[in-house]
């Protein structure tokens, strides 16, 4: 029944309304759903339910034996590697029908069941390396028809199943190295593929290779990886690969007999790589002679390597030489005079002390070039012949000085790395001619001062590495030349001083890392970062500033860089910084990211934050800050990240206050947080990530909401929820909160419902059928508690002895209103002289209707009704007969005169307030027929008028007017 049906039936009365929308409101409230968050045993989740579209699971290195079932059906990413499955089953990856990516490599998995992988119809990465399989069936990749990428490396793979590739007809990359395959023909299956590109087969048994073995037709290989077998044939008879661009020989460890019918076989193969292999290398060379651009040849004894060189750039088209470790302690214009249309040469990796002069001469067109990994102590006078160079990288050498020689004629040099050499000293004029360098990395040397390396030079360098060295100071100019500099890395150096104006000219910096030096707070100032105007990230954690007290600096450090977006300012030593000065970010209108842990902070200036209202990363972890103002977060209206781990919390309510909205990561773990409350998760409606772990949690009822909350799949990540643990009571101390059983706690909402909803309905049906048969009862019982409260009222304040203002008063029809006047009023108050209470001349204006009423007849000695068929059936009539009867029974005394108009039946009287058991009692009498004589009437009316005995005496006493 709804509430249109119950007001059209008529069941209009207040309480059959309210009950009515007290049920719809309820109903409402059943269908809200609670807000939910989410976690899965030992697994992190990064993404949202909401947005899965990178939905990940990270369940690595946890020693796992099984697959976690609780996993999101919408996760795209599984990574399970570096467990200890033994087998995967049809069951374990049934319910993640839209996964894209599956790891399980590093496992012992020795058996896959047909099907396993059938509901993966998604998949589009499969990782089965260093596992132990040894076969692999007909039924292992059922359904996999989206895979690409199969990863089957490091296994002990001895047989694969002529049909086991059939259904991955994307499969574009395979690898099946590092197995016990030890015939081509056993990876036939493999060449099978339709659209396979990339098939690598490197550390298996192959000694034989032959081409009949693997395919009748043209193959779409591009790239085939055969290093590191025991290959001593390789027979070509066919041109099964037309594609083919990168073959990987390597190590084959022994001397391959090279039986290629066709040259044109290999027309297309741009990458090479034999390294490690022995004798006879030159035919293999002479196959590729028109198509070759890139050639590796690692791991050769001196003697053989540098023979091959020279065969190798006879190849016109080669482009890319690489040569690492293979032991060359020098190199000459010998080895090198070929090479005229090398464009690489990567040398690095040996053991060169010695390069001649004019090793380079021949090689115009060079433009990358490696030594890295060497002994050379010095910059080679050989590098200054190859001006074509771009790229230089000297590093891991024991390079101790540079001199002004060293790159004269390296104008197209944009790149040098002289990383990882005992550097101490750089002359005033090395780098004057490298006036196209943009590159320059010196770091992890000796250094101890920069002043003068870069005056009047490298106008367009743009990356500038000095970390790891040994300068103590930056002074005014150093880098002042450096127009186009757009990042500066001055970290773990031993800076102590840094003069005013020493960016001065860096008008383009953007990233400038400060970080792991020894700067003090006097040093940290605003001229110090003058002309840094576009400087979007500055790294200052690690060094020694301090401020004791909150108090607002004459001279805030970054008022003048309006445009950074990262500052750190972490891990400051000795005693850190206590406090944060209330104008310290000042002029950082665009920061965005603010880390300020471990600096031993008490205390938050309620202003700490008022200047940087774009505000989206805030990092506080290890602090001592048990107690936080709501205003310091408020003006951080846009804040998504927050960390204050291991910061003495004992409660969260400061960021309910805060209004922070706009929170999705929050970290506070190790802290002293005791309960989770609805509360303050409904604070953040953005949160997909929350760290809770090493809190003091309560083991009661307090925390039965998150438990369940926890428990439930949304959109909220709590990181590591199954190794939440209790610090209360001590009897659970150590248990695991998402194990603990809260039943008790909580009462079943449905059955809840059902109760509240049924005994709605019930009140409802009730009020109903008391309204249709005995509304009147009800009525009468309210007017008669109207007339108690207003007879106890009139006692309390004028006591039993009170008079009356009025004899008699008339109730009465409007219908009978002649009647009243032309008869009663003129004999009753004319003739008789009694006081008459009438409705028109005595109810006080503006007073309710019924007050007025009831004050009249509890005024009155007397209540004449004067009954006729109208009043019967007036609404107010019936209202002032109920009150006077009230009366009746509360004062014991006869206050009831009832007149009769109009003969009226018994019968006729009884649906009318059950009027014929108040008559049986009651003092009546009936006006005159016409033409009667009337003056018996008004006697009697005189003679109940003067009538003051109690009910009994006057029901004697009137027994005589009755009958009469």
């Amino acid at each position: 029944m709804n509430m249109s049906t119950i007001l059209h039936r008529g069941h209009h009365t207040p309480l059959v309304i309210f009950c009515t929308c007290l049920l719809l409101v309820l109903s409402c409230v059943v269908q809200i759903p609670p807000s939910n968050g989410f976690f899965v045993n030992n697994c992190n989740m990064r993404g949202s339910l909401k947005e899965p579209v990178n939905l990940t699971a990270s369940c690595n290195n946890r020693e796992l034996n099984t697959v976690p079932q609780n996993l999101p059906d919408q996760t795209r990413v599984l990574d399970f590697s570096n467990n200890k499955l033994l087998n995967i089953k049809k069951t374990d990856f049934t319910h993640l029908t839209v996964l894209r990516q599956l790891n399980v490599s590093h496992n012992l998995i020795q058996d896959i069941e047909d099907g396993a992988f059938v509901s993966l119809t998604s998949l589009m990465e499969l990782n089965l390396a260093y596992n132990k399989l040894t076969t692999i069936s007909s039924g292992c990749f059922q359904n996999l028809f989206n895979l690409t990428l199969l990863r089957l490396d490091e296994n002990n793979i001895t047989y694969i199943t002529a049909s086991a590739f059939v259904p991955l007809i994307s499969l574009v990359m395979l690898n099946l190295s590092g197995n016990n395959l030890i015939h081509i023909y056993q990876a036939q299956p493999a060449f099978q593929l339709l659209h396979i590109q990339e098939l690598y087969m490197g550390r298996n048994g192959f000694s034989y290779f032959q081409s009949s073995e693997v395919s009748n037709t043209s193959l779409n290989l591009k790239v085939l990886d055969l290093s590191q077998n025991l290959l001593e044939v390789f027979k070509m008879t066919a041109d099964i690969f037309p594609q083919l661009e990168s073959l990987d020989l390597a190590f084959s460890k022994g001397s391959i007999i090279w039986d290629v019918q066709d040259t044109n076989y290999f027309r297309n193969v741009r990458t090479l790589n034999l390294s490690g292999t022995h004798e006879k290398m030159e035919p293999v060379l002479q196959t590729f002679n028109s198509s070759l651009t890139s050639l590796r040849l690692y791991q050769f004894r001196e003697q053989k390597v540098k023979p091959l060189i020279t065969k190798a750039c006879l190849i016109k088209s080669l482009r890319t030489l690489h040569l690492q470790l293979n032991s060359m302690e020098y190199i000459s214009e010998k080895e090198l005079k070929n090479c005229t249309d090398l464009e690489v040469l990567d040398l690095s990796e040996n053991s060169l002390t010695n390069i001649t002069n004019m090793a380079f001469g021949s090689m115009t067109k060079l433009s990358r070039l490696s030594l890295s990994r060497n002994i050379l102590d010095s910059v080679p006078t050989a590098i200054g012949s190859v001006s074509s160079l771009k790229t230089l990288d000297l590093s891991f050498n024991s390079i101790e000085v540079l001199t002004c020689s060293d790159f004269n004629n390296l104008i197209q040099l944009q790149t040098l790395n002289i990383y990882r050499n005992p550097l101490s000293s750089i002359e005033n004029c090395t780098f004057q001619n490298l006036i196209n360098l943009k590159t320059l990395i010196i770091s992890f040397s000796r250094l101890i001062s920069v002043k003068h390396c870069f005056r009047m030079c490298l106008q367009k360098l743009e990356f500038l590495d000095l970390t790891q060295n040994k300068l103590n100071s930056i002074h005014k100019g150093d880098f002042g030349d450096l127009q186009s500099l757009t990042h500066l890395l001055l970290n773990d150096n031993q800076i102590s001083n840094i003069e005013d104006g020493a960016f001065d000219g860096l008008n383009k910096l953007k990233v400038l890392y400060l970080q792991s030096n020894k700067i003090p707070t006097d040093s940290l100032k605003a001229s110090v970062f003058s002309g840094l105007a576009n400087l979007k990230c500055l790294m200052l954690n690690s060094n020694f500033f301090s401020y004791s007290y909150q108090h607002n600096l004459i001279d805030p450090p970054f008022a003048d860089l309006e445009s950074l977006e990262t500052l750190a300012i972490h891990n400051q030593g000795h005693k850190g910084m206590t406090n944060i000065p209330s104008n310290f970010l000042q002029g950082l209108t665009s920061l965005q990211e603010f880390t300020a842990g471990n600096l031993n902070l008490n205390s938050l200036d309620s202003k700490t934050f008022s200047h940087t209202p774009r505000l989206q990363s805030l990092d506080l972890r290890r602090n001592e800050l048990t107690t936080v103002s709501p205003e310091v977060f408020e003006p951080l209206q846009q804040l998504s990240r927050l960390s204050m781990s291991s910061a003495d919390l004992q409660s969260l309510d400061f960021l309910m206050q805060a209004n922070l909205t706009e929170i999705q990561y929050l970290q506070v773990s190790r802290n002293a947080l005791a309960v989770i409350n609805q509360t303050l998760i409904s604070s953040f409606p953005k949160l997909v990530f929350i760290d809770l772990q090493e809190n003091t949690f309560s083991c009661d009822c307090s925390n039965s909401w998150f438990v369940d909350w926890a428990q439930k799949n949304n959109d909220t990540q709590i990181l590591n929820a199954d190794k939440l643990t209790c610090n209360y009571p001590s009897n659970l101390r150590g248990s695991k909160l998402m194990a603990l059983d809260f039943e008790s706690c909580t009462v079943d909402q449905g059955f809840y419902y059902f109760i509240s909803t049924t005994i709605f309905i019930l009140l409802i049906m009730l009020s109903s059928i008391l309204h249709h048969f005995l509304k009147w009862q009800v009525v009468y019982a309210y007017y008669r508690l109207l007339a108690f409260l207003y007879d106890s009222k009139q006692q309390r304040q004028n006591g039993k002895s009170s008079g009356f203002q009025y004899d008699a008063f008339i109730s009465y029809n409007t219908q009978d209103e002649l009647w009243v006047m032309s008869e009663l009023i003129p004999q009753v108050e004319g003739e008789q002289g009694w006081r008459l209470c009438l409705h028109h001349r005595d109810f006080q204006p503006g007073k309710p209707i019924m007050e007025n009423i009831v004050d009249g007849i509890y005024r009155s000695r007397k209540t004449i009704c004067v009954i006729s068929r109208h009043y019967l059936e007036s609404e107010w009539c019936s209202r002032e007969i109920q009150v006077a009867s009230f009366r009746l029974f509360d004062e014991k005394k006869d206050v009831l005169i009832l007149v009769f108009l109009e003969n009226i039946p018994a019968h006729q009287l009884s649906p009318y307030y059950r009027m014929r058991k108040l008559i049986k009692k009651r003092t009546y009498l009936s006006w005159p027929k016409p033409g009667e004589d009337t003056r018996v009437f008004w006697e009697k009316l005189r003679v109940a008028l003067e009538t003051k005995g109690t009910y009994e005496e006057e029901s004697l006493l009137l027994s005589g007017i009755r009958r009469t």
